[in-house]
């Protein structure tokens, strides 16, 4: 008798796909692969090329405040939908499936946290929600951290990472710059510093507003940074822009931000920072 030959199976493309998916991970600077354990291990941070990739707000809450702990704000509030705005879907649509995606309520967390054992307050965008665009929360929230560090007189760290005004919004989103720059410069009357940390990417309103208006303002590596990205500004003004144009490395030479700084590096110099300028 002879027994059947055993053979492997097959696998169709869709299976090949999804094999060790969500395992490793290629990197976007290098193209080396890690796993995935491995790059969050080292806060998103490649190890051979040291490109940054997006970090969650889990992730910057672990790597810079005391624990991990952060005492949040004003978590509760939920945007409505001023305009009934629809894209094909609701916004209160598209505001629930960005929460269950990102597992936040909105683009901006605030709060009150340690950083070396100093007390401050802190916010940080979150891109994962819609790309951290500014509605009404997310710019009450902003303006909320301001008023609540000066009451208290706490410095304010402020993590940024945003596409800029959310559209479906409309003008009342537009309206948040100014209501947040105007607590800011409430604000610096305490005599507190802000520092304004510019991650990838930082654009539209929210870098028309208050990115800039930091005591320090410091960047995270090649982080595009600026209010319209450089394809729209070079289809609009039908002409080249310069190299690396909008990146950190751009704006250092230019004076529009103070320092560029690895992200494994970002707890230290916000502590030698906060020691120079907080009271």
């Amino acid at each position: 008798m002879s027994w059947p030959e055993k053979t492997a199976p097959t696998l169709d493309a869709s299976e090949k796909r999804t094999i060790g998916e969500g395992i490793f991970k290629k990197c976007d600077g290098c193209a080396a692969t890690f796993t995935t354990a491995d790059l969050h291990a080292n806060f998103e941070v490649c190890p051979s090329c040291e490109h940054h990739h997006l970090l969650s707000s889990e992730g910057w809450r672990r790597l810079l405040l005391d624990d991990g702990v952060l005492d949040a704000w004003d978590d509760g509030i939920t945007p409505g939908d001023p305009l009934t705005f629809t894209d094909g879907k609701t916004y209160p649509e598209r505001i629930a499936q960005a929460q269950k995606r990102a597992s936040a309520r909105e683009s901006v967390d605030i709060g009150a946290a340690r950083l070396g054992g100093r007390p401050i307050a802190l916010g940080a965008f979150n891109f994962a929600f819609m790309g951290g665009s500014m509605g009404s929360v997310a710019g009450e929230k902003i303006t909320r951290l301001f008023e609540r560090a000066t009451e208290r007189r706490l410095p304010v760290v402020l993590l940024q990472a945003s596409g800029g005004a959310r559209m479906q919004e409309g003008i009342l989103s537009l309206m948040q710059m100014a209501k947040a720059v105007a607590a800011l410069e409430r604000f610096k009357a305490i005599g507190q510093p802000f520092i304004s940390v510019l991650l990838h990417p930082t654009t539209g309103g929210v870098a028309a507003s208050f990115a800039f208006l930091g005591d320090v303002n410091v960047a995270e590596p090649k982080a595009l940074i600026g209010f319209a990205g450089p394809r729209v500004i070079e289809n609009t003004l039908r002409q080249s822009l310069p190299r690396g144009f909008q990146r950190s490395e751009f704006l250092v030479d230019h004076g529009m931000v103070d320092a560029i700084v690895s992200r494994l590096k970002m707890k230290a110099l916000l502590e030698t920072l906060l020691g120079h300028l907080a009271k």
